[in-house]
């Protein structure tokens, strides 16, 4: 089956520049799992709460408090008053978004290798499907900042065309 087929390639490839952008990006930053999700995140949404993070990145609000931890420990994150006396704002140092920019270099270099096969006839037509396909992943805000936690928000809103899921007022 056509449909089948196209998934599987569609599956093959998510997972291998999954793969790529996992091993360069964790690597550098030697922490794995949500720590570079939530360096990039924190870098475009500064001063959430530790709730909020947990709620991007599906984890749970223990897990996001270590997350935190390990970033803070790392002089990559400060924790300010928040708005209330319960919570405590996010934000990264200077250090920590010269890190976030660097994985996010780092990640356009493995996704690069990727397309690199690709001329830029087929890169056009491709980056057309792929806005098609991007803008049904969320309906919402949540959903957005969750599908867009290691964007590059200057790359993807600073194009002519827009964020895909710009309707989700991300």
């Amino acid at each position: 089956c056509v449909a089948d087929r196209l998934a599987q390639l569609l599956g093959v490839l998510s997972l291998s520049a999954t793969d790529r952008f996992r091993s360069t990006v964790e690597g550098s930053l030697g922490r794995a799992g949500a720590h570079p999700a939530a360096l990039v995140h924190l870098d475009a949404n500064p001063g959430e709460s530790v709730q909020a993070l947990a709620a991007v990145l599906r984890i749970s609000q223990p897990a996001a408090v270590k997350v935190a931890d390990r970033l803070a420990a790392d002089g990559l994150l400060e924790r300010r008053p928040g708005p209330d006396r319960r919570t405590r704002a996010l934000h990264l140092t200077a250090k920590g978004c010269r890190t976030s920019a660097r994985l996010l270099a780092e990640r356009a270099a493995a996704l690069d290798c990727v397309l690199a096969v690709l001329d830029r006839e087929d890169r056009g037509r491709l980056e057309a499907l792929l806005e098609k396909l991007v803008g049904a992943l969320a309906g919402d805000r949540g959903g957005a900042l969750t599908v867009c936690r290691l964007c590059d928000r200057s790359t993807c809103c600073g194009a002519p065309a827009g964020c895909p899921l710009q309707h989700t007022a991300i």
